[in-house]
């Protein structure tokens, strides 16, 4: 194990610009995983990290001590840092200070749409694209597509909010979603407020590939007119509709629901 106690190390510099600046981790094709559940998940699915980074004081931690451990013994270098540097790194608050760099996957050119999948148009928040992805995940959908404007899914909130939903999907960012919604094998649902087509109306025993949209404007006109169903989520009261990430959990697990009648 390796220990760094200068700021000016080039190495800790390079962790902190990953742990700040989204330029940074693209330019680099590196993200931080950080706390141990993100950890263990990508030691379990995904084996060994480009380098795991320890706070001193948290080596004391059983659950912090197994994971270095394991890296190590997958020989990914292990480097610690005091208590009062790993601070910059990490952007968890009160967490348990333990974060792997890893290379950000990039999965060859998107295919085609042939299975259950998610495209997200324009989903600007962090944490609903996290959330959109751990549901997908959770319900059995494997392949994400997101437009250029949606968030970058290997940035810190995304990450977190996934809880590791990342490392069983292919995720595919800056997709241009309309050629790829007109020359689709399966059914595309684009969801909407106003849509006159139920959720619970349809027939989802079957893949399909639904289409989420930006959190104030939703899914764009283009989408919704190459669609093969608008879809809208039935709810009661006053409230104009569901938040995107809501509205996805609500879908996906109807599919499931379905499947598994």
């Amino acid at each position: 194990m390796k220990h760094i106690s200068s700021r000016d190390n080039a190495f800790y510099k390079e962790l902190k610009q990953l742990a700040t600046s989204s330029q940074a981790r693209r330019k680099a094709g590196r993200s931080l995983l950080d706390g141990v559940h993100l950890c263990q998940s990508w030691l379990e699915l995904r084996g060994a990290p480009e380098h795991c980074v320890v706070s001193e004081g948290a080596l004391a931690n059983p659950e912090v001590a197994a994971i270095v451990a394991r890296a190590d013994a997958l020989h990914a270098p292990v480097t610690a840092l005091p208590d009062a540097l790993f601070g910059a790194v990490s952007q968890v608050e009160h967490g348990v200070h333990v974060v792997f760099v890893i290379g950000s996957p990039e999965p060859a050119a998107a295919p085609a749409l042939v299975e259950s999948s998610v495209l997200l148009d324009g989903v600007q928040d962090p944490g609903n694209v996290g959330s959109i992805l751990r549901s997908a995940a959770a319900s059995g959908i494997k392949q994400v597509y997101c437009s250029p404007g949606t968030a970058f899914c290997w940035s810190p909130k995304v990450l977190r909010a996934a809880m590791g939903a990342h490392f069983v999907l292919d995720i595919f960012e800056n997709i241009e979603l309309a050629p790829l919604v007109r020359a689709a094998k399966v059914p595309v649902l684009a969801t909407s407020g106003y849509a006159a087509e139920r959720l619970y109306d349809l027939d989802l025993r079957q893949p399909v590939a639904w289409v989420l949209g930006h959190e104030g404007q939703g899914v764009s006109d283009a989408l919704l007119n190459l669609a093969t169903h608008r879809v809208a989520v039935p709810h009661a009261g006053k409230v104009e509709s569901l938040n995107v990430a809501a509205c996805a959990a609500v879908c996906f697990f109807e599919q499931l629901r379905q499947t598994q009648a």
